[in-house]
């Protein structure tokens, strides 16, 4: 596919998977208009499983992973932490912040800034901070990458399960009808053989395919105008990231993303 300068849309999960279940589709509509496709995870995963090593398990979760990505042909950007290890901190921004120069993204969806676990929730605040200092001269990251200056617009998923950790359901701001993409985001969640008996192990998910189409149905039905699959994001501010307040997923994306009312 013939890639348009400055048309780069960076994908942020704090595990293997995540990117799928909440940002696939959306992400896969990207790359269709000509936007390069990134793929990042955080962490190494080596906490999923209770029967095989930490390095087995990670190993195994790293290639599932990247056989995802290639589903849309998205580069994947290898994890740099131990499960659970996720914090706000001055070592893991200078990684994250690496990426993003190197990158230089001008779509970046990431996790939301409320959800069920920290990794996640941290995930967000190390990917917002990496884009602030990324025209910063000064700021040095590891491996050292040159400053950017391009204009970054973030956009926050759903958290999982639609609900916040209070278990109160949240609406987004922008509704992305995702049906056209479905498939593409079940077949790259396939990809993750190792999961189905850990999420059903630890999180009672018989099925995780099913889970995935029942929370983008789910959130579907909240959408102003009528679509069967959605995937839903609210657009951070744009202050200290782009010049002007714009909204460019909805401007790349047209009639596939629905404003709430």
């Amino acid at each position: 596919m013939q890639m348009t300068d400055g048309k780069v849309a960076l994908a942020v999960g704090a595990h293997a998977d995540d990117v799928e279940f909440g940002m696939a589709g959306t992400l896969s509509l990207l790359t269709k208009v000509g936007f390069e496709p990134h793929i990042m995870t955080i962490t190494f995963c080596d906490l999923d499983s209770n029967e095989m090593t930490r390095e087995r398990i990670a190993q195994i979760r790293d290639k599932e992973a990247r056989s995802s990505a290639t589903v849309i042909g998205a580069k994947y950007h290898p994890p740099i932490v131990p499960d659970v290890m996720v914090f706000y901190e001055d070592k893991l921004i200078r990684r994250v912040a690496a990426v993003i120069r190197e990158v230089q993204p001008t779509i970046v969806l990431l996790p939301s800034l409320s959800d069920y676990m920290e990794d996640h929730m941290n995930t967000a605040r190390l990917v917002l901070t990496a884009c602030f200092v990324r025209g910063m001269r000064n700021y040095l990251t590891d491996p050292p990458r040159d400053m950017t200056n391009q204009d970054v617009y973030l956009y926050h998923a759903q958290p999982v399960q639609n609900r916040d950790p209070l278990r109160q359901f949240v609406i987004p701001d922008l509704f992305v009808d995702i049906t056209s993409e479905m498939e593409t985001k079940l077949n790259m969640i396939r990809c993750y053989e190792s999961q189905w008996k850990w999420l059903k192990d630890t999180q009672g998910m018989d099925n995780f395919l099913e889970n995935a189409r029942n929370c983008s149905r789910e959130l579907a039905q909240f959408a102003p105008s009528r679509m069967e699959y959605a995937e839903g994001f609210r657009q951070h501010s744009h202050v200290g990231f782009s010049a002007k307040d714009e909204d460019i997923l909805s401007h790349a994306l047209g009639e596939k993303v629905i404003k709430k009312h």
